[in-house]
């Protein structure tokens, strides 16, 4: 799921704090902008893969223009694409019983073949996934 959320840069102390009014609370920081907006982006991939997770609403990202500012902030939109945070973050494991030629085994197994890397390979090719 992609979405663009709007997010308020607060320049302090050196650092730039980072608030998304759609996710009160929800707070990080950067040493610069670039480094700001990359930790936003995370943090909101994050809490939403956790709100999925545990089964209760992501809020749909408000309209940038109603969100006030005070003159020392930042207005600006934070794109995230909670899809992409789970794959790159979840790595657990899921045995799968697959059957194929006896054969095919053998030579598979005597060349040294990694089957669940073999098998992790494909489907990636097949489903166009990049990971």
């Amino acid at each position: 799921m992609k979405y663009v959320y709007p997010a308020i840069f607060t320049p302090e102390e050196g650092n730039i704090l980072v608030s998304v009014p759609d996710l009160p609370g929800l707070h990080t920081f950067g040493s610069d902008l670039a480094d700001a907006l990359y930790m936003a982006q995370d943090v909101i991939e994050m809490m939403g893969v956790y709100l999925q997770d545990e089964k209760e609403p992501v809020p749909e990202p408000s309209d940038i223009s109603t969100i006030k500012t005070k003159a020392s902030e930042i207005k600006t939109l934070v794109p995230v694409d909670f899809d992409a945070y789970r794959r790159k973050t979840e790595t657990k494991g899921v045995r799968k019983t697959l059957y194929i030629p006896s054969w095919l085994n053998v030579q598979a197994e005597e060349a040294g073949v990694n089957f669940s890397g073999i098998l992790q390979e494909a489907l990636k090719t097949k489903l166009g996934v990049e990971a």
